[in-house]
């Protein structure tokens, strides 16, 4: 699977036929949304729009035509003398002219505020539908991401929808609807010649804008390679300052730095050259249009086929066209990148989920949560098993601990159990019922985890602690915080249980982000109890006092113990030792250090690095702590 980042830049490269049939296809993919099924309110917001969309061209179109007839109105009739005081002054076509200017602006802020909610109830469907989507992916696609491309994705994508909406729909549009309006007017009024002159000139203009555009990104794209690599190359060397001194190479540095600058400095001077060709080019086509137009209006003047006022009209109809292509180079561009951004998002969509329920799944129904791994292989690739043929049972209310060597995959069994991927051959049942016949929320809600490595929420302590069963009320919290030893620190924190734990829990201590961990997973109140090597991170004393609580919350529940720590799991019903996905040894502590096998040799292993950390810091003996009596009163 292609990293995100990836498909970002080839879809950014992309160009010719096939880029033209993917962005109208994005284009076809955004209609549903603005036409949104079962809300009569936004489907009238919409008409309304378009109704004032058209409306505001109307008036502007409709601008030109009081102008002229104010010049008429004030130019003095043909045989007296311009002294004569017969030109009375045109108030009434002066104050419409102004209206109609005002009513043009109005109708289009009018427009923008009623469309605006169908944009931004767009926006966020759009949004929300891709939030979800990503949620429903596998773990093996959020461990290919590159991070923080998603969320890059989803704003950018966001932020597309806005500007092609009201851009393309209240921008574009009304400008090709203008050009239609100027076009049939100037036909009407005096011939097809002004018609196509006008047709022909905006058609030069759009063709020269989109041609020098396309030159002008592939100029852009290359000055902003290569101030990158610029960038780049300057960071890296001061970054190794020290090793550039060591060897004496500053000069090789500035060489390479110039080199890069040099690139620079040339895709600078291009960009530069093509946007003065550009503005040229835009100005003379416009020139010689207006000049073309003026020409065959001046002529129609002398032979008195035509006004002053109509002189006038025709060369105001050219200028107002030409105002809003002027930026059309810089929109055209903006447009093209928002198509491709969301087209980005629109594929986030499109990406298939590798675990989903089957048709007929229904929910786990969990009795003493008995679980059994039968004969189950797996691997993340085919071509590197994992696990081989793994075959145990958890018994209901019953510890077993899985301990081996780094790479033997243990938390590999920890992610099938809770089906973020689907075993290669075997089963893995709980109370007889086979994980892929069930929902996969079911079957999450009836088990509850501690990790390794507890993230917490950059939020208060008290909604970490309730993420475990979000419409507990506040007694179950704090009772599930007392359980995990956490109640008492917590309630010593300037803000209680308000208190900010900071991203991934940074402001809280390892053992602390752990006892907020384990009261999480007691308020959850699971069938099963998982613990992925939940104390290997930790001091040797915070690990005795977090596995006095995971004792406690473990008792009398199905628990699965990942372990590394040997210490931490003695107690436990059965031990199962895994080395290369294979089991190679099962058992309780004694019997296995009887055996002198795998098991033995780790322990003794760890024993030996106890007896050095406590030789250098005096620490007392490493022992497993004694379970200490439940008391929920």
């Amino acid at each position: 699977m292609r990293s995100l980042a990836s498909k970002t830049l080839s879809s950014d490269a992309g160009n010719g036929a096939g880029s033209t049939r993917k962005q109208l296809a994005t284009l076809r993919r955004l209609l549903p949304y603005l036409w949104p099924v079962g809300r009569a309110d936004l489907r009238i917001r919409v008409l309304i729009a378009l109704a004032l969309m058209v409306g505001a061209k109307v008036t502007t179109v409709y601008v030109p035509l009081l102008l002229r007839s104010a010049v008429d109105a004030l130019t003095p009739a043909a045989g007296l003398a311009a002294s004569e005081p017969l030109i009375v002054l045109p108030l009434g076509l002066l104050l419409a002219y102004g209206l109609a200017r005002i009513l043009g602006v109005a109708f289009g802020q009018i427009r923008d505020a009623v469309f605006s909610k169908v944009a931004q109830h767009a926006i966020r469907q759009v949004a929300l539908q891709t939030f979800e989507h990503l949620h429903r992916l596998s773990l093996r696609f959020h461990l290919e991401r590159q991070t923080g491309g998603l969320t890059r994705a989803i704003d950018r994508g966001t932020k597309g929808i806005e500007f092609l909406l009201f851009f393309v729909l209240f921008n574009i549009l009304p400008t090709v609807l203008e050009i239609l309006f100027v076009s049939g007017i100037l036909w009407y009024l005096f011939d097809w010649r002004f018609a196509a002159v006008t047709i022909v000139t905006i058609a030069l203009y759009i063709l020269l804008t989109f041609l020098l555009t396309e030159w002008r990104i592939k100029l852009r794209r290359r000055m902003n390679d290569a101030d990158n690599d610029a960038t780049t190359k300057s960071v890296d060397s001061l970054l190794n300052f020290e090793t550039v001194k060591y060897f004496g190479n500053e000069k090789h540095e500035t060489q390479r730095f110039d080199s890069a600058l040099k690139s620079y400095e040339r895709a600078a001077i291009d960009s530069r050259v093509s946007l003065s060709a550009l503005n040229a080019g835009q100005a003379i086509v416009i020139s010689i249009g207006v000049v073309l137009i003026m020409i065959m209006a001046a002529m129609g003047v002398v032979a008195g086929n035509m006004t002053l006022g109509d002189f006038v009209m025709v060369n105001a109809y050219l200028i107002q066209l030409a105002m809003p292509l002027n930026l059309l180079g810089t929109v055209y561009r903006e447009i093209k990148q928002a198509l491709i951004d969301m087209e980005v998002m629109f594929d986030l969509l499109r990406t298939g989920a590798e675990i989903v329920d089957r048709p007929d799944a229904g929910s786990l129904a969990p009795e003493g949560g008995e679980v059994v791994f039968r004969n189950v292989s797996f691997g993340y690739d085919a071509r590197r098993p994992i696990l081989r043929d793994v075959d145990f049972t958890v018994p209901a209310g019953k510890t077993v601990a899985i301990v081996g060597p780094s790479g033997a995959g243990k938390s590999t069994i920890s992610r099938l159990l809770f089906r973020f991927y689907d075993v290669t051959d075997g089963q893995i049942l709980i109370d007889g019922q086979d994980l892929r016949e069930v929902t996969q929320d079911s079957l999450r809600a009836a088990i509850g985890i501690v990790p390794q490595d507890t993230v917490l929420f950059n939020d208060t302590v008290y909604y970490n602690i309730a993420y475990g069963r979000p419409d507990a009320g506040k007694e179950e919290i704090e009772a599930a915080a007392k359980l995990a030893r956490i109640h008492e620190f917590v309630r010593g924190l300037p803000d209680g249980y308000g208190s900010i734990v900071g991203e991934r829990g940074l402001k809280l201590s390892g053992g602390e982000k752990q006892r907020v961990a384990i009261a999480r997973t007691i308020l959850k109140r699971p069938a099963i109890l998982l613990f992925d090597e939940a104390t290997s991170a930790l001091d040797t004393k915070t690990e005795r006092e977090i596995q006095r609580s995971l004792t406690e919350v473990s008792r009398d529940r199905t628990t699965l113990v990942i372990a590394h720590r040997l210490s931490t799991v003695v107690d436990a019903d059965e031990i199962i030792v895994l080395d290369a996905g294979r089991i190679v040894e099962r058992g309780q502590h004694e019997e296995l250090l009887d055996r002198e096998g795998h098991y033995a040799t780790m322990w003794r292993r760890q024993q030996e690095s106890a007896l050095q950390r406590r030789e250098t810091d005096h620490a007392p003996p490493l022992q497993a702590s004694p379970p200490l009596p439940l008391d929920v009163t």
